[in-house]
């Protein structure tokens, strides 16, 4: 059979193949695509309005979900803070806890004025549809509150007796306010009469003609908030390091023979982060780590005599060293899971590697600040 035969043949198979599968599909639902066709393409300008507008939106909403999706920069104390408008009053290095307190204002004023907002409590696309930016602002919300706490308990007190100030009085709880709130009132809202009030006690501060407000950069004073910022990143680490699953023993009363827990547990749990949460562990700790930064940073500047006679200036920069390296971008469209040792990366176990450095390099100084 010669070439010409063979296509005229070819063809006719086919013609009679696409007849038969139009003949498979149901007549009503071909007179509805067939009516659905005519009326869009003859007339119905109402219907092609619609249309345009749904994927207009469409594409609005995802154009936007990537640009919220964006994590902001590390920023300096020593340039960028010189820049922002968050601050009321200018940061005066010269004067002790100016730089600390200028840098949780500008952390909590950052998580509020990041591209897209504070999207945790959206109840609207594309907030609502996004959930890493979400987990990234709750680990930043919850170094703010642990350092606020600490500025109204000890960084501004000289004592235990001593009184509070006014200001972080009411700062504090502010910070401590539902995350998710979306009106009546906003998490918004109260977020910012927090920073307001850190504002005016760091007008007081930096003000050398009230004497009101204090910052006392003593050894009992960074070592208390040390020991939560040495809790949060033992849990963060815990937690970030069960995404393969772990079988681990259970050494919750190790150390004491005669310690008692509540209620009795096994000996033996196997403890494995839910695949769905894996994601949100990992940009949890990549704001927490991303506030640490900056705070240690400040610290290193306010404390900084306290630090030199402990000749431990340099095991906080190693500190600091170590968080850096959790904020290099990740160019994976998603977080991978790897199962240890396998063919591919796990996202988790890395962040936790630099995460738990961290965390023994906080416990190492810690014990030389209690050191004589």
């Amino acid at each position: 059979m010669n070439l010409p035969a063979i296509k005229t043949k070819f063809l006719a198979l086919f013609k009679r193949g696409s007849k038969n599968m139009g003949a498979s599909v149901p007549s009503g639902a071909k007179d509805y695509f067939s009516d659905l066709k005519q009326s869009i393409s003859e007339g119905s300008v109402v219907i092609r309005i619609v249309i345009a507008a749904i994927v207009l939106y469409i594409l609005v909403v995802l154009i936007l979900g990537f640009y919220f999706s964006g994590e902001p920069d590390v920023l300096l104390w020593q340039d960028d803070f010189k820049s922002t408008s968050s601050l009321t009053s200018p940061v005066v290095e010269d004067v002790t806890g100016s730089v600390t307190t200028a840098s949780l204002i500008v952390v909590a004023d950052t998580l509020l004025n990041k591209p897209g907002g504070y999207l945790s409590n959206d109840i609207l696309p594309p907030g609502v549809l996004l959930d890493n930016i979400p987990n990234w602002e709750y680990g930043v919300l919850v170094q703010v509150r642990d350092l606020s706490k600490a500025f109204r308990e000890v960084f501004s007190r000289s004592q235990s007796q001593s009184t509070e100030d006014r200001d972080l009085v009411i700062a504090e709880p502010r910070f401590n306010f539902d995350s998710e709130s979306w009106i009546l009132p906003s998490t918004e809202s109260v977020y910012r009469e927090g920073i307001k009030k850190l504002n005016a006690y760091h007008a007081r501060l930096v003000d050398p003609t009230q004497a009101g407000a204090q910052f006392y950069a003593r050894t009992d004073n960074l070592e208390f908030w040390l020991g939560s910022v040495e809790k949060r990143l033992g849990s963060l680490s815990q937690r970030l390091s069960a995404s393969v699953g772990q079988r681990r023993l259970n050494t919750d009363l190790a150390g004491q023979a005669d310690a008692k827990q509540s209620t009795p547990t096994a000996k033996e749990v196997e403890i494995k982060t839910p695949w769905s949460e894996i994601d949100d562990v990992f940009y949890e700790a990549r704001g927490t780590t991303w506030a640490l930064i900056h705070f240690l940073r400040a610290v290193e500047k306010d404390f900084s005599d306290v630090l030199i006679k402990k000749n431990a200036t340099v095991s906080l920069q190693q500190i600091i060293r170590e968080l850096e390296a959790t904020q290099v971008s990740v160019f994976s469209p998603i977080i991978l899971n790897g199962s240890g040792f396998g063919m591919m990366a796990n996202h988790s176990l890395v962040m936790a590697s630099y995460i738990s450095r961290a965390h023994a390099a906080i416990i190492d100084l810690r014990e030389l600040l209690t050191q004589g």
